[in-house]
Protein backbone atom coordinates (compact mmCIF):
# COMPACT_ATOMS: atom_id res chain seq x y z
CA UNK A 1 0.00 0.00 0.00
CA UNK A 2 1.41 3.42 -0.92
CA UNK A 3 1.76 6.21 1.61
CA UNK A 4 -0.89 8.22 -0.25
CA UNK A 5 -3.51 5.48 -0.28
CA UNK A 6 -2.76 4.71 3.36
CA UNK A 7 -3.37 8.35 4.27
CA UNK A 8 -6.61 8.46 2.32
CA UNK A 9 -7.87 5.33 4.05
CA UNK A 10 -6.94 6.87 7.39
CA UNK A 11 -9.16 9.85 6.54
CA UNK A 12 -11.96 7.48 5.54
CA UNK A 13 -11.62 5.69 8.88
CA UNK A 14 -11.63 9.03 10.72
CA UNK A 15 -14.88 10.02 9.02
CA UNK A 16 -16.45 6.66 9.84
CA UNK A 17 -15.58 7.19 13.49
CA UNK A 18 -17.00 10.73 13.44
CA UNK A 19 -20.24 9.54 11.86
CA UNK A 20 -20.51 6.76 14.45
CA UNK A 21 -19.77 9.16 17.30
CA UNK A 22 -22.52 11.56 16.28
CA UNK A 23 -24.94 8.67 15.71
CA UNK A 24 -24.28 7.67 19.32
CA UNK A 25 -24.82 11.28 20.44
CA UNK A 26 -28.19 11.44 18.68
CA UNK A 27 -29.30 8.16 20.25
CA UNK A 28 -28.80 9.39 23.84
CA UNK A 29 -31.80 11.21 25.30
CA UNK A 30 -29.89 13.05 28.03
CA UNK A 31 -27.88 15.86 26.37
CA UNK A 32 -25.43 15.97 29.26
CA UNK A 33 -24.61 12.26 28.90
CA UNK A 34 -24.43 12.67 25.12
CA UNK A 35 -21.89 15.43 25.67
CA UNK A 36 -19.79 13.16 27.89
CA UNK A 37 -19.76 10.51 25.15
CA UNK A 38 -18.82 13.11 22.54
CA UNK A 39 -16.05 14.55 24.71
CA UNK A 40 -14.44 11.15 25.26
CA UNK A 41 -14.79 10.24 21.59
CA UNK A 42 -13.32 13.49 20.30
CA UNK A 43 -10.40 13.27 22.71
CA UNK A 44 -9.62 9.74 21.58
CA UNK A 45 -9.73 10.70 17.91
CA UNK A 46 -7.52 13.76 18.33
CA UNK A 47 -4.98 12.01 20.52
CA UNK A 48 -4.65 8.63 18.86
CA UNK A 49 -6.16 8.45 15.37
CA UNK A 50 -3.63 8.51 12.50
CA UNK A 51 -5.74 11.09 10.61
CA UNK A 52 -5.88 13.47 13.60
CA UNK A 53 -5.12 17.08 12.61
CA UNK A 54 -2.70 17.30 15.56
CA UNK A 55 0.76 17.28 13.93
CA UNK A 56 2.67 14.04 14.41
CA UNK A 57 5.58 15.75 16.12
CA UNK A 58 3.18 17.14 18.75
CA UNK A 59 1.22 13.96 19.41
CA UNK A 60 3.41 12.75 22.29
CA UNK A 61 2.86 15.89 24.35
CA UNK A 62 -0.71 16.61 23.25
CA UNK A 63 -3.03 16.10 26.24
CA UNK A 64 -6.36 16.34 24.47
CA UNK A 65 -8.80 19.18 23.82
CA UNK A 66 -10.03 21.58 26.48
CA UNK A 67 -13.79 21.26 26.49
CA UNK A 68 -16.04 23.34 28.72
CA UNK A 69 -18.49 21.82 31.17
CA UNK A 70 -21.95 21.16 29.79
CA UNK A 71 -24.38 24.06 30.17
CA UNK A 72 -27.99 23.43 29.14
CA UNK A 73 -28.51 27.18 28.53
CA UNK A 74 -26.52 26.82 25.31
CA UNK A 75 -28.69 24.05 23.81
CA UNK A 76 -31.42 25.04 21.34
CA UNK A 77 -33.96 23.20 19.23
CA UNK A 78 -34.98 25.75 16.66
CA UNK A 79 -36.55 25.96 13.20
CA UNK A 80 -34.55 27.05 10.19
CA UNK A 81 -36.18 30.33 9.19
CA UNK A 82 -36.04 31.58 5.59
CA UNK A 83 -33.46 34.17 4.59
CA UNK A 84 -32.36 35.78 1.33
CA UNK A 85 -30.01 33.66 -0.73
CA UNK A 86 -26.35 34.65 -0.49
CA UNK A 87 -23.13 32.76 -1.12
CA UNK A 88 -19.64 32.67 0.25
CA UNK A 89 -16.54 31.00 -1.15
CA UNK A 90 -13.38 29.58 0.39
CA UNK A 91 -10.19 29.14 -1.61
CA UNK A 92 -8.26 26.03 -0.62
CA UNK A 93 -4.97 24.61 -1.77
CA UNK A 94 -6.31 21.08 -2.12
CA UNK A 95 -10.01 21.34 -3.02
CA UNK A 96 -10.05 24.47 -5.14
CA UNK A 97 -12.91 26.88 -4.47
CA UNK A 98 -15.43 25.59 -1.94
CA UNK A 99 -18.82 27.28 -2.22
CA UNK A 100 -21.63 27.63 0.29
CA UNK A 101 -25.16 28.93 -0.16
CA UNK A 102 -27.28 30.28 2.69
CA UNK A 103 -30.48 28.30 3.11
CA UNK A 104 -31.83 30.06 6.21
CA UNK A 105 -31.07 31.29 9.71
CA UNK A 106 -31.56 29.98 13.23
CA UNK A 107 -32.40 32.30 16.11
CA UNK A 108 -30.80 31.49 19.46
CA UNK A 109 -32.32 33.23 22.48
CA UNK A 110 -29.97 35.68 24.22
CA UNK A 111 -27.25 34.93 21.65
CA UNK A 112 -28.42 36.06 18.23
CA UNK A 113 -28.89 34.53 14.81
CA UNK A 114 -26.62 32.21 12.88
CA UNK A 115 -26.70 31.69 9.14
CA UNK A 116 -27.32 28.14 7.98
CA UNK A 117 -25.22 27.23 4.95
CA UNK A 118 -25.41 24.48 2.36
CA UNK A 119 -22.20 23.10 0.86
CA UNK A 120 -22.85 23.16 -2.88
CA UNK A 121 -20.11 20.66 -3.76
CA UNK A 122 -20.87 17.03 -4.58
CA UNK A 123 -22.89 15.42 -1.80
CA UNK A 124 -23.66 18.73 -0.09
CA UNK A 125 -24.35 19.21 3.59
CA UNK A 126 -25.50 21.71 6.21
CA UNK A 127 -22.84 23.89 7.82
CA UNK A 128 -23.20 26.13 10.87
CA UNK A 129 -20.02 27.73 12.22
CA UNK A 130 -19.89 30.30 15.03
CA UNK A 131 -17.39 32.91 16.14
CA UNK A 132 -18.06 34.41 19.57
CA UNK A 133 -16.76 37.25 21.73
CA UNK A 134 -14.06 35.00 23.20
CA UNK A 135 -12.51 34.33 19.78
CA UNK A 136 -8.76 34.78 19.85
CA UNK A 137 -8.57 34.29 23.62
CA UNK A 138 -10.58 31.42 25.06
CA UNK A 139 -11.97 30.16 21.74
CA UNK A 140 -10.36 29.70 18.35
CA UNK A 141 -9.94 33.00 16.51
CA UNK A 142 -11.42 31.82 13.23
CA UNK A 143 -14.55 30.40 14.83
CA UNK A 144 -15.74 26.90 15.59
CA UNK A 145 -18.08 24.42 13.92
CA UNK A 146 -21.38 23.38 15.48
CA UNK A 147 -22.90 21.45 12.58
CA UNK A 148 -21.09 20.09 9.52
CA UNK A 149 -23.17 17.23 8.19
CA UNK A 150 -20.84 16.58 5.24
CA UNK A 151 -18.29 15.41 7.83
CA UNK A 152 -20.84 13.66 10.05
CA UNK A 153 -21.26 16.41 12.67
CA UNK A 154 -25.05 16.29 12.90
CA UNK A 155 -26.80 16.79 16.25
CA UNK A 156 -30.23 15.85 14.90
CA UNK A 157 -33.64 17.47 15.21
CA UNK A 158 -37.03 16.89 13.62
CA UNK A 159 -36.79 18.86 10.40
CA UNK A 160 -37.34 21.68 9.70
CA UNK A 161 -35.97 22.18 13.24
CA UNK A 162 -32.36 21.52 14.19
CA UNK A 163 -30.60 20.79 17.44
CA UNK A 164 -28.06 23.60 17.73
CA UNK A 165 -26.11 22.75 20.87
CA UNK A 166 -23.15 25.06 21.31
CA UNK A 167 -21.67 22.70 23.92
CA UNK A 168 -20.61 20.61 20.92
CA UNK A 169 -18.82 23.47 19.11
CA UNK A 170 -15.44 22.16 18.00
CA UNK A 171 -12.27 23.56 16.49
CA UNK A 172 -11.65 23.11 12.76
CA UNK A 173 -8.58 21.16 11.70
CA UNK A 174 -6.70 24.35 10.77
CA UNK A 175 -6.69 25.29 14.46
CA UNK A 176 -4.18 22.48 14.93
CA UNK A 177 -2.21 22.59 11.70
CA UNK A 178 -2.15 25.29 8.97
CA UNK A 179 -1.80 22.47 6.41
CA UNK A 180 -5.59 22.27 6.55
CA UNK A 181 -7.69 24.90 4.76
CA UNK A 182 -10.90 25.47 6.72
CA UNK A 183 -13.90 27.70 6.06
CA UNK A 184 -13.94 30.32 8.81
CA UNK A 185 -17.12 31.82 10.25
CA UNK A 186 -18.48 34.51 7.89
CA UNK A 187 -20.16 37.71 9.12
CA UNK A 188 -23.58 36.11 9.60
CA UNK A 189 -22.08 33.59 12.01
CA UNK A 190 -20.36 36.05 14.34
CA UNK A 191 -22.04 36.83 17.66
CA UNK A 192 -21.07 39.45 20.24
CA UNK A 193 -21.64 37.27 23.30
CA UNK A 194 -19.23 34.92 25.05
CA UNK A 195 -19.69 31.18 24.48
CA UNK A 196 -17.51 29.49 27.14
CA UNK A 197 -18.66 26.00 26.15
CA UNK A 198 -17.54 23.43 23.62
CA UNK A 199 -13.94 22.99 22.56
CA UNK A 200 -11.84 25.84 23.90
CA UNK A 201 -8.42 27.17 23.01
CA UNK A 202 -5.41 25.54 24.63
CA UNK A 203 -2.58 27.84 23.71
CA UNK A 204 0.02 25.18 24.36
CA UNK A 205 -1.14 23.11 21.42
CA UNK A 206 -3.40 25.21 19.18
CA UNK A 207 -2.45 27.64 16.47
CA UNK A 208 -4.41 30.89 16.32
CA UNK A 209 -4.27 31.93 12.68
CA UNK A 210 -5.39 35.41 13.50
CA UNK A 211 -2.36 35.90 15.73
CA UNK A 212 -0.16 34.53 12.96
CA UNK A 213 -1.64 37.02 10.52
CA UNK A 214 -1.20 39.89 12.96
CA UNK A 215 2.48 39.05 13.43
CA UNK A 216 3.27 38.75 9.73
Amino acid sequence: MTETSSGQLDVLDWRRHVHALYAAVRSIEDPREAHRVWTRGREALLRFHPASPVPKDEKNRYRGPRIGSYNADFRFVVPVDPAPRVEFEVETGTDGTVRFERVGVVSLSQIGTLDVWWLTSYGGGLFIPVRDALAGSATYGGGRYVIDTAKGADLGGDLPSLVVDLNFAYNPSCAYDPFWACPLAPEGNVVDVELPVGELTGRDHLLDLFQLFDSS
